[in-house]
């Protein structure tokens, strides 16, 4: 449905994330990827989706000179807020230890903001969604990360892989949202951007 209102313009999915790669093309639009180097910095008074968001569309930020009036570029964050902190992606094996540790046990909230940016303008969507872990053994995390390295995700966990399975007692909200893409929001924004474009 959204192949044949955007059959016109050039959609840009600024992301590597294979989530996100595979939610688009799920979608049925017609895409192509490109990578921009961004350092994901934010300044220290954001909390919660004002990280997400502030970072969404810093990722946009590198494309903005050479956009066409064809382009839309699509940008997106995902952070796990948990005690008032966001977890961003471990750098390693200890750190991925140290999260998951945190997180058994507890809820934490899954924010994902995407920026949807043209030449003319630019949109902001964001989902939150709350998971509660059950409390996870040390040999039950150790598995985890030997086997499913999480090392590009937030939070260091991936709800649709083995850990989400065993370990996750409930969400509340979206659970694409928690994969890394708010994917009814964002259909419902381009559903807009597709009926205003065509007024």
């Amino acid at each position: 449905m959204l192949s044949n209102q955007f059959k016109d313009k050039q959609i840009i999915l600024g992301s590597a994330s294979p989530r996100r790669k595979f939610f688009l093309e799920e979608l049925g639009l017609d895409f192509e990827i490109r990578l921009k180097e961004v350092e994901e910095q934010y300044p220290e008074d954001l909390k919660g989706r004002e990280i997400s968001d502030y970072l969404a569309r810093l990722k946009a930020e590198p494309f903005l000179n050479e956009l066409t009036d064809k382009d839309i570029l699509i940008t997106s964050d995902t952070i796990v807020w948990f005690k008032n902190k966001a977890l961003g992606k471990p750098e390693n094996s200890k750190e991925a230890r140290k999260m998951l540790r945190a997180l058994s046990g507890n809820s934490h909230e899954v924010i994902s903001s995407v920026a949807v940016t043209t030449k003319k303008e630019s949109h902001l969507i964001h989902d939150t969604t709350l998971v509660t872990f059950k409390q996870l053994s040390d040999r039950e995390i150790d598995y985890y990360i030997s086997n499913f390295k999480p090392f590009d995700k937030a939070g260091s966990y991936g709800i649709q892989e083995w850990i989400g399975y065993i370990g996750i007692k409930r969400i509340e909200g979206s659970y694409f949202n928690v994969m890394g893409f708010p994917v009814q929001k964002f259909y419902e924004l381009m559903m807009k951007i597709s009926l205003a474009n065509n007024r």
